[in-house]
């Protein structure tokens, strides 16, 4: 089910070339040349970066964001956690490709339940990203709290 979403800001981005080319935002606050990675059987050209890239940088961050957003809910601070994502691209089995993502989320001043459950309740209530995701990616979870 689709939910209506009030947009509050947008950015828009277009890309030449496809995995083998440019891609940057309108404003060019994001521009990087892509290449498909030598195991996927393509060039693998140094210095540039693949979709894959971009995603696991976005959903870290906007993680990262939705963490802490839900621990100030519960008058807790979480801008120390570090948010990594780990995103796989390969083959399904019903043909075309697939995506997998890790999130590792590592913060020292929360306890171990209290992180597990701020994380639960940012991934299903609050983070976008993971909104797009689920239902679609296989999302694993790996919480390191004190």
């Amino acid at each position: 089910m689709i939910v209506p979403v009030k947009t509050l800001a947008t950015v828009t981005a277009a890309s030449t070339g496809g995995r083998n080319g440019h891609s940057e935002t309108t404003d060019k606050i994001v521009s990087v040349d892509l290449s498909v990675p030598k195991s996927m059987g393509g060039p693998g050209k140094p210095n540039t970066a693949t979709p894959e890239h971009l995603f696991a940088a976005g959903y870290a961050a906007c993680f990262g964001g939705a963490l802490d957003f839900v621990a100030k809910s519960h008058k807790k601070d979480a801008t120390k956690a570090k948010t990594s994502c780990t995103v796989g691209i390969g083959p399904r089995e019903g043909g075309g490709f697939g995506l997998v993502v890790d999130l590792k989320i590592e913060d020292s001043s929360l306890p171990q339940a209290e992180l597990e459950a701020f994380v639960h309740e940012a991934h299903e209530q609050i983070c976008p990203y993971s909104h797009a995701t689920r239902g679609n990616v296989a999302v694993n979870f790996t919480v390191v709290g004190a």
